[in-house]
């Protein structure tokens, strides 16, 4: 068990950080190319996207890595199970998205030019939920390569449609090469699920009774995903009434709706990513530490479950620690560097020591999941959100720009991380 833990924890270390460079230079390629207006109409539409998606998994890929870490189900009539209810939810949620999108885009963003990204949203839903369902199968049984490597396919995928397709769409306009960001995600979804699938076991028997959905299956995946869903949701919403409370606000402040799209694109597309940047290490050592805690913690083996989330979290305070410091003294340097600007120095020293504690989040998020505490999780997220949004909209009418954001911002990561942290400390003594 220890052998596999540590080699799993290698290969998300080595993969995340593979990703995580991609994933910053699809940032930085795509922030260069549309701008800070163009990022900021993206990040208009972020949080609704944020929102669809976890609508559309529905907690279902966190349920099916338990349950097959576990392995005392028919691994593959679970899998099988789980596809149609998430079609199923997706189908709806598709239907939905081509109702709200006028109002959402008119009355709630604000801004006429995000309508046609909102629509997309509605096609990507289901191969992302495919695509992480998929994983997920890995994810149980603790075979992390597959993941790791359709990560990075996807990821480069998805950097070349914007290095090749970007430029052709944007003599159209901006509306139109955000539109085609969003689309981009099908193509490199699809690749993701097709590599993923290349590394199911040669000698996999599929039976004509595993393809038949299990209601027993279904309902157990569903109340192992329950609080995970409201949870997400929860913060999903959250994330998504963001923008809109901040742009309503703001705009009868006097705000112009330029300024307004021009800072949050500024935070949510410069500053956030960045400061955050050490969290794909606390992410790998908790995907790694899911199944090995679900399983000693069913065992009874608190001790064991203690010592390693306390090895994550020593961890990721020693990556985190002297990164935030980088942060906050030379901000300018990172700014310039991964995204060629210097907007947002001042919002990156206030952000970096608040988000050390973001860092600790993961490994005791994971913890809880994997002892079935996901309820705890659920209020955790419930907390934040409420905290989050009730100072961003009491602090938005003070005319302060954009620091009543990052105010509410630091209050949720604090609330949160406390909570969680309290919770974990009373269930593993």
């Amino acid at each position: 068990m220890k052998e596999n833990f540590i080699k799993s924890t290698i290969i998300l270390l080595v993969g995340g950080f593979i990703t995580k460079l991609l994933g910053m230079l699809i940032k930085i390629i795509m922030s260069r190319m549309i701008g800070t207006e163009g990022l900021g109409l993206y990040m208009l539409i972020l949080p609704t996207f944020s929102l669809f998606i976890g609508l559309s998994q529905f907690g279902l890929p966190t349920a099916l890595s338990k349950l097959v870490s576990e392995d005392t189900k028919n691994n593959v009539k679970l899998f099988f199970s789980i596809i149609p209810i998430s079609l199923l939810i997706n189908g709806f949620l598709i239907i939905l998205i081509f109702l709200l999108a006028p109002f959402l885009s008119n009355n709630l963003l604000h801004n006429k030019d995000t309508y046609l990204s909102i629509i997309a949203i509605a096609l990507v839903i289901p191969f992302t939920s495919i695509s992480s369902i998929c994983r997920s199968y890995f994810f149980g049984k603790e075979k992390m390569f597959p993941h790791i490597v359709s990560n990075i396919i996807e990821d480069i995928v998805r950097l070349l449609l914007m290095i090749i397709g970007i430029p052709l769409v944007l003599p159209l306009g901006l509306k139109y090469a955000v539109l085609y960001i969003v689309l981009s995600n099908i193509v490199s979804e699809v690749t993701s699920i097709i590599i993923l699938l290349l590394f199911l076991p040669k000698n996999l028997v599929i039976k004509k009774s595993d393809l038949k959905p299990s209601n027993s299956y279904i309902r157990l995946s569903l109340a192992i995903g329950f609080y995970n869903t409201t949870g997400r949701l929860i913060g999903s919403i959250g994330y998504f009434l963001e923008p809109i409370i901040l742009s309503s606000i703001l705009l009868k402040c006097g705000y112009s709706s330029n300024f307004i799209t021009y800072e949050y694109g500024i935070l949510s597309g410069y500053v956030m990513p960045l400061v955050l940047l050490p969290s794909f290490f606390t992410l790998a050592i908790s995907q790694a530490l899911l199944p090995v805690v679900s399983k000693e913690y069913a065992k009874g083996n608190k001790k064991v479950v203690k010592r390693k989330v306390k090895q994550a979290i020593i961890i990721s305070l020693m990556i985190g620690i002297p990164v935030t410091f980088m942060f906050i003294f030379f901000p300018s340097i990172f700014l310039k560097i991964i995204y060629h600007t210097n907007e947002g120095i001042n919002y990156t020293r206030v952000l970096a020591p608040i988000c050390l504690f973001q860092y600790i989040q993961s490994p005791l998020s994971f913890c809880l999941d994997a002892i079935g505490k996901s309820k705890d999780n659920f209020i955790a997220t419930s907390i934040g959100v409420i905290i989050r949004t009730l100072f961003l909209f009491i602090l938005s009418f003070f005319k302060i720009g954009l620091w009543g954001l990052i105010i509410s911002i630091s209050l949720n990561v604090l609330a949160v991380t406390f909570y969680s942290l309290k919770k974990v400390r009373s269930y593993l003594t």
